[in-house]
C-alpha cells in the first residue's frame, strides 16, 4: 500500500514540500519546470516521498533514458493522496505505484480483491481513461504490522489476529493516513476485531523515526513496509495476514497515456520483467545502510539486469 509502494531510515518532508498540483511547478530536486507530462517535449517521472519509491522512480527515469528519451523528474512529492491526481490530470507521465494500494486508496476503497490478477483486472476498468497501468513486476513490498522479538513473545503473536485480545494494551505507530485506510486501522477493526490502545502519526515515509519509537518501546506495533532492511537486521516479527487485509503490492508503472509512447512503454516493462523482490530488499540495504547515492544503486541494477545504456 501500499500498500507501498520506503525509505527505512530517511525522515521525509511534509506532504506539502512540493505537493501542489500545478503542472508548471519548478522541481524542488532539479529547478527544472515540469511542464505538462504530455507535451512530447520531456517524461515527468514522479515518485512518493519515501526513499525505495525514489529509487524506483530513478530507475524508471534512467531506463528512459537509456532509450534515448527525454526525462524530467519530479521526485518526493508526498502521499498516493497528493501525487495520484497529478498523473490523472497529466503533471505526472510516469509514476512507480504498488497496485494493491493504489487499487483500495486511489480507485476503489470498496474493493475485495487480493491478488495481483484480481487487483490489475480491477485497476484495467476502473482507472480513469486518462491512466493506465503497464505490467507489474514480481517484485512486491507491502505494508505490515510489525513488533519487536520481544513483544512477540511477551504476548504470543504470530498473526494479526492473535492482536485481538491485546491491542487494547498496545500502540501503533504509522504514517497519518493509516488511521482512515481499508488497509490500516479500518481494516484492522473491521477483519480483525483489533483496536489498539493509542494510534501514534507520523509523516508518510519517516520510518526512521517509526523505528525508533518501535525499538525504544514508545509504540509496540508499527506499520513498516515489508522490504525495510531493520526487519532481517533488528530480527523483528512480522505478522501474518491470513486474511490478506493488506492486498498483493506489487511494482507497477501508472502512466498518463499521452505522455508515453512505445518506445518508453518498452524500457518500463522490461524494468518490470527483470524487477524482484530481493532485488529491492539488495537495493534498500544498499541506499539505507552503506549509505549509497540512489542514482548509482539504479544505474548499477539496470546495468546488472541488462537494461543499461
Amino acid at each position: 500500500m501500499y500498500a507501498g509502494a520506503a525509505f527505512g531510515l530517511i525522515a521525509a518532508l511534509a506532504l506539502t514540500a512540493c505537493g501542489g498540483g500545478d503542472d508548471s511547478d519548478s522541481n524542488p530536486l532539479t529547478g527544472s519546470s515540469t511542464g505538462s507530462a504530455g507535451d512530447g517535449k520531456s517524461i515527468v517521472v514522479g515518485s512518493a516521498n519515501f526513499p525505495e519509491n525514489q529509487l524506483l522512480a530513478e530507475i524508471y527515469a534512467q531506463a528512459l533514458e537509456s532509450k534515448g528519451l527525454k526525462v524530467t523528474r519530479k521526485f518526493d512529492i508526498g502521499a498516493r493522496e497528493v501525487y495520484y491526481d497529478q498523473v490523472v490530470k497529466g503533471g505526472i507521465g510516469v509514476f512507480p505505484e504498488y497496485n494493491g494500494a493504489l487499487l483500495a486508496v486511489a480507485v476503489d476503497p470498496k474493493s475485495t480483491a487480493t491478488s495481483t490478477e484480481d487487483i490489475n483486472a480491477e485497476l484495467k476498468k476502473k482507472l480513469p481513461s486518462s491512466v493506465e497501468i503497464l505490467d507489474s513486476s514480481e517484485a512486491e513490498d507491502k505494508d505490515s504490522v510489525t513488533v519487536t522479538s520481544e513483544t512477540a513473545a511477551k504476548y504470543n503473536l504470530k498473526t494479526l489476529a492473535d492482536l485481538k485480545p491485546v491491542a487494547g494494551e498496545l500502540a501503533i505507530g504509522a504514517g497519518s493516513e493509516f488511521k482512515t485506510r481499508t488497509q490500516g486501522l479500518v481494516g484492522l477493526k473491521s477483519v480483525y476485531g483489533v483496536e489498539f490502545k493509542k494510534f501514534q502519526p507520523l509523516d508518510a515515509g519517516a520510518q526512521s523515526t517509526l523505528l525508533k519509537l518501535l525499538q525504544n518501546g514508545t509504540v509496540q506495533a508499527a506499520n513498516l513496509y515489508t522490504t525495510d532492511p531493520a526487519i532481517v537486521e533488528d530480527k523483528l516479527v512480522v505478522l501474518e495476514d491470513p486474511k490478506n487485509l493488506f492486498s498483493s503490492q506489487n511494482v507497477t508503472p501508472l502512466v498518463y497515456k499521452s505522455a508515453v509512447n512505445d518506445t518508453a512503454k518498452t524500457a518500463l516493462n522490461g524494468v518490470s520483467a527483470k524487477l524482484t523482490t530481493e532485488d529491492l530488499l539488495d537495493m534498500m540495504k544498499k541506499l539505507v545502510d552503506d549509505k549509497e547515492d540512489a542514482a548509482d544503486v539504479a544505474k548499477e541494477w539496470l546495468t546488472s539486469a541488462g537494461l543499461g545504456s
